[in-house]
């Protein structure tokens, strides 16, 4: 089955799913383990899931992210989701961040400026209705570089294998 983020074939770089969302790995991740929990269906907002995919989205979300603070041995998670245009959400389909934190990281909510940044990187990037709709931000995206598809999938099966030994 091909899975798609968006236009996006994120097929493998997924590393679980259910029967209506999956959980990926991220393509400039903020820190090691910050990664992303989709609905399978396209969707751009959390109102238009159904009540068995917002159940479903809602338990991966819980699962994955006691998954990852284990496996990250971290502190805290960010959990956040970017829900439409004004809220900084730039890929029209429904996403929601996992970002693993410690207590000595330095980050603090400047955590939230460069999940901005991050969301302003997919909007620069991609040619869809987005950019129609609303003006690309500028930032400083020069700290993050994009990990190649092999180093993508790694990771991918690293998660998979470690959610299974749980």
């Amino acid at each position: 089955m091909t899975i798609f983020f968006s236009t996006f074939n994120v097929s493998k770089q997924v590393f679980y799913k259910t029967q209506y969302s999956y959980a990926l790995v991220n393509l400039k991740p903020i820190v090691p383990g910050h990664i992303l929990i989709v609905p399978l269906r396209k969707v751009p907002r959390l109102s238009e899931l159904t009540i068995e995919e917002t159940n479903d989205f809602f338990q991966t979300v819980k699962f994955i992210s006691s998954k990852i603070e284990k496996i990250y041995s971290c502190d805290s998670l960010n959990i956040a989701i970017q829900d439409g245009i004004a809220a900084g959400q730039s890929v029209p389909h429904l996403h929601c961040h996992i970002i693993p934190r410690y207590l000595k990281d330095g980050y603090g909510d400047g955590i939230y400026n460069l999940l901005q940044e991050s969301e302003g990187y997919m909007l620069k990037n991609m040619n869809n209705w987005w950019k129609e709709v609303c003006e690309p931000m500028e930032t400083d995206d020069s700290k993050r570089h994009e990990r190649t598809m092999e180093v993508m999938e790694n990771e991918a099966k690293w998660l998979s294998d470690e959610i299974i030994k749980e």
